[in-house]
């Protein structure tokens, strides 16, 4: 509640600067939309820190729905947030390929999968800010059953966690490695890496029917097989799993809990000190969660060269370590996880400056060459993935279920009737 305040605060504050700007007949500010409330906080250092360019912000929460603007909405100069990458990108960002030079930034600086994500032809039309990876975590005093490989896949989740399960002499689960059933954004991800393939077309997606099915029939047989079903997970799950996560692998209930690399590094290093975790993958390659935030800008902005200086303001390491050094300082952002709530697209950043921070990352940081970036996804992904995949994939991994699963097409119809 406390950083909502903040934040609301924050952002009136930028509007009224604008206004300020305008009304004194200075040049006019670059104007920034953006669906993550960290950047208000950049801002406002930018600000501080620059001579001329000045930049307010203007908060959408469906920020990829809301382009193009409305007719009685200012244009914005600069978009940073997520699920930018679609069908309309062309149509509503310009080429971004003048800031690659001496004076701007340098390509090599980013990851190249995340770099790539954002060219369309040839041409770059969005720049990576930042990104999260699927996340295994697991108590310290459990390294035996999960090895040294900073990597770990479903496989061996399903191993390990089998060797962990305990029963009682009534035959009741009263310890359990861990289960599909138990978090329907893990059979989502295993599903991802599996060849699912979402991905954009038109205004909802479209999937690899094959692998999706082989994705489900994989994960009931690990339910049936190592657990007893889905309603023995269920009953394990209601009696036992009511802690945070990291509570629960230290309870010694559970072997594993899956998260994002956000979920886990936001947590306090006092209440993660016996923790431990893996990078979720497949085949050594690790999916970029879909969210990922990438900074564009718009095709009908009379403001280019204000917002170029924000953009190679930003993209710099020594920017990105002041940022991370003035959060710490003045507990600003504290429930979010590095730049943008996530890992920095600067390799730099995150291998020089992000372990003074978050300790066990040192020398555990995902490899440039093992991240996949997600497909082209529908501006309301999240509404789909939320309404259509992810029901969807519980019902149809219930091993215990008689009903007659709804197929995603089906859900889809709905989704359009409800939410359209």
């Amino acid at each position: 509640m406390k950083r909502l305040f903040r934040f609301v605060v924050q952002f009136f504050f930028f509007l009224s600067s604008f206004f300020l700007f305008i009304s004194c007949g200075e040049s006019r500010p670059v104007v920034i939309w953006t669906d993550r409330p960290e950047i208000v906080s950049y801002v406002e250092f930018f600000n501080v820190a620059q001579n001329k360019a000045k930049a307010v912000v203007v908060y959408k929460d469906k920020l990829a729905s809301s382009l193009p603007p409305a007719k009685d909405e200012q244009n914005p100069d600069i978009v940073i947030g997520s699920f930018l990458r679609n069908a309309r990108i062309k149509k509503n960002f310009a080429s971004l390929d003048r800031v690659f030079n001496r004076r701007g930034i340098n390509p090599s600086s980013l990851y190249a999968p995340l770099l790539e994500y954002g060219k369309i032809n040839g041409r770059q039309y969005l720049i990576p800010v930042s990104f999260n990876v699927p996340t295994i975590i697991f108590s310290g005093k459990n390294q035996n059953l999960v090895g040294e490989n900073m990597l770990i896949d479903s496989d061996k989740i399903c191993d390990s966690g089998s060797l962990f399960n305990q029963k009682s002499k009534d035959e009741i689960f009263v310890k359990m490695g861990f289960a599909p059933s138990w978090n329907a954004a893990f059979m989502f991800h295993v599903a991802k890496m599996n060849g699912a393939e979402f991905a954009e077309k038109a205004t909802s997606f479209s999937w690899n029917a094959d692998s999706l099915t082989s994705s489900i029939e994989y994960l009931k047989s690990w339910s049936r097989e190592k657990n007893g079903g889905t309603s023995a997970e269920q009953d394990f799950s209601f009696k036992y799993l009511y802690m945070p996560d990291y509570k629960l692998v230290n309870s010694d209930r559970c072997l594993f809990a899956y998260t994002k690399s956000d979920g886990f590094f936001n947590i306090s290093s006092e209440q993660t000190e016996n923790i431990s975790f893996r990078w979720f993958s497949k085949d050594g390659k690790i999916f970029v969660n879909d969210d990922l935030a990438s900074l564009a800008l718009y095709r009908k902005t009379k403001n280019a060269g204000k917002a170029y200086e924000f953009i190679t303001w930003f993209f710099s390491e020594s920017t990105q370590k002041n940022l991370l050094e003035r959060a710490m300082r003045m507990n600003l952002d504290t429930n979010t996880f590095g730049i943008c709530n996530g890992f920095s697209s600067i390799k730099t950043v995150n291998e020089r400056v992000f372990p003074s921070y978050y300790k066990n990352l040192l020398g555990n940081l995902p490899a440039e060459s093992s991240l996949v970036a997600p497909l082209s996804l529908p501006a309301r992904w999240e509404s789909l993935k939320e309404r259509v995949i992810i029901p969807y994939l519980v019902d149809a991994t219930n091993t215990d279920s008689e009903s007659a699963v709804k197929s995603i097409d089906e859900r889809i119809s709905v989704w359009r009737n409800q939410f359209n």
